[in-house]
């Protein structure tokens, strides 16, 4: 089967890519997993241009700066919700409320525009400069700008609904 063959052929290659940006086997076998299974189940959509194997390498360089903003998201979160347990304030459904929104600015950085969200990551995530930044995409520091303030407009609209229910 074609799908098998890709497999052999690329999984040990993306999870040693993966694995040098994350650090840990087990999250690059994981993310690696996650992307043979989105091909698997959007193979019948896919128009790949160009190289498999470029796709393969993006599509895995995407899914990893993903998982790296969501470990990022959480950790803050979780230190903000700490601070605010030492003031004595408890909810019950501490855990759910957590991961609900936890999960919900993932899914809606997951959402940014694939260029915007990956600006937005190397600023926000990776703590690049804007210079750095336009360097590694080969676009301009303003257009660096220009994508964070829009990924942080959207986001800030689209969450600012949800946190009267979180706060």
């Amino acid at each position: 089967m074609a799908y098998t063959e890709i497999f052999k052929r690329y999984s040990r290659l993306l999870v040693n890519h993966a694995y040098k940006i994350l650090g840990s086997q087990d999250e690059a076998n994981d993310v690696v997993q996650e992307v043979f299974l989105t091909i698997w189940n959007k193979r019948h959509e896919l128009n790949i241009t160009g190289s498999f194997s470029s796709y393969l390498y993006k599509a895995v360089k995407n899914r990893v700066l993903n998982h790296i903003a969501h470990e990022n998201v959480v950790s803050r979160y979780a230190d903000s919700f700490s601070d605010f347990i030492e003031i004595d304030y408890a909810f019950a459904d501490s855990n759910l409320r957590e991961k609900e929104l936890e999960a919900i600015i993932a899914k809606e950085i997951a959402l940014l525009p694939e260029k915007m969200r990956e600006v937005f990551l190397l600023r926000k995530v990776e703590e690049l400069s804007y210079d750095e930044i336009a360097d590694q995409l080969n676009i301009t520091d303003k257009t660096a700008k220009q994508q964070v303030y829009n990924s942080v407009k959207i986001l800030r609209e689209k969450l600012k609904s949800l946190m009267h229910v979180f706060v």
